[in-house]
């Protein structure tokens, strides 16, 4: 079958998107996404899942004049169709809102296969649908979450959770951990990994010239100067001051509470937050709808939707599409910043002497009253 990307639109992205646990919404989001043809205008869509499972789902939906194109690889694609590999040859029972076994491996399956197919450039970004965490454990999958299977798979320590919205971004240091085990997680060496992460991919891959992050503080009030615990004082003040000798934009410890609630946010280009609910409380809360995780640090780009697997929305054609589109939006436009910098980096402008000695001023943040 003749694939039509190279002879029509060599710019035009496969982005391969894997099905997560087919008993939750992911096959819903994922037809909903791809039902609009304008969608199918700027990427090839090669799904990694199971044929039979995506019919039984479509059957469910009022939506008309949809089809799957299944291929054997993503050679095979089809441009303006939506392309689907099936990674388990056999039947499956569904079984909508529950956990089973079998959704964990397959599931696995996608993912195991998607990781082969953009290791050897066939497609360009990856797209994952939600998994259950629980059921996709096996001797394979020893990991909390996608973040650190896709590490694995890459051999990369230098990964971050990165939360992203139109104008909001927020990482996280730790990520997916008990919150007992938080605190002795928190170094001098993994706080400035973690900032250098994230300063990189704001270059890199949001292309943001002179990025501002701002990092928040541990403890209640980032501290109170050590009376509610020591670790901004001795681990990430001097990392920020470090960085700031390096001429890294980067600011704070900030109260969380204080900082969010004020909308001082909205003056830095992202924020590294301490540990997985300090970061993604207020994300959810300000951007639930529309916000993508992405892994910050691959080799390659990793997006997907911000919610999880809704069990109890599965087959009642109630899960909007929206987080699942702006993941796919975000894997195409993260995907062309890369290359475009990549490019410059090896082809560099030269930059005037006005430019390059411009002075950034400190974002003029408001105090927090300490009234809790």
């Amino acid at each position: 079958m003749m694939n039509e990307r190279s002879s029509k639109d060599p710019e035009k992205l496969k982005i391969g998107i894997t099905h997560g646990d087919l008993n939750g919404i992911g096959y819903e989001i994922i037809i909903k996404a791809l039902s609009d043809q304008r969608i199918t205008d700027l990427l090839i869509p090669v799904i990694y899942g199971h044929s039979k499972v995506a019919s039984y789902h479509r059957k469910s939906l009022n939506i008309d004049e949809f089809n799957f194109n299944v291929i054997k690889n993503p050679e095979g694609a089809i441009d303006k169709k939506v392309n689907i590999i099936n990674c388990y040859e056999h039947d499956v029972k569904i079984e909508l809102g529950k956990s089973t076994q079998i959704a964990g491996k397959l599931a696995l399956d996608a993912l195991n296969r998607a990781v082969e197919d953009i290791k050897k450039g066939s497609i360009d970004a990856i797209v994952t649908a939600p998994i259950n965490k629980e059921n996709i454990q096996s001797k394979e999958f020893n990991f909390p979450g996608h973040t650190e299977f896709f590490a694995s798979a890459f051999n990369s320590n230098q990964q971050m959770m990165l939360m992203i919205s139109k104008n909001l971004r927020v990482g996280v240091a730790t990520g997916h951990m008990p919150l007992k085990e938080v605190t002795e997680h928190i170094t001098p060496e993994l706080i400035e990994s973690k900032i250098r992460i994230l300063n990189n991919s704001l270059l890199r891959d949001f292309g943001i010239r002179k990025p501002k992050i701002a990092v928040l503080g541990l403890n209640p009030h980032a501290g109170e100067m050590g009376l509610l615990g020591d670790e901004e004082e001795k681990i990430i003040k001097p990392v920020i001051k470090k960085l700031q000798d390096e001429n890294f934009l980067v600011y704070g410890p900030f109260p969380a509470d204080g900082f969010f609630g004020s909308n001082d946010y909205q003056q830095f280009d992202a924020i590294l937050a301490m540990y997985h609910d300090q970061g993604l409380i207020p994300f959810k809360a300000l951007a639930f709808d529309t916000g993508t995780n992405f892994t910050a640090g691959l080799p390659i780009v990793r997006t997907s939707p911000g919610h999880g697997t809704a069990y109890d929305l599965a087959g009642k054609d109630k899960a909007m599409p929206d987080s699942m589109l702006a993941a796919i939006y975000s894997a195409i436009d993260i995907t062309k910043n890369r290359r475009l910098y990549n490019e410059i980096s090896k082809n560099p402008l030269p930059v005037s002497a006005e430019v390059e000695g411009q002075e950034d001023e400190s974002p003029d943040l408001t105090e927090e009253e300490n009234n809790d």
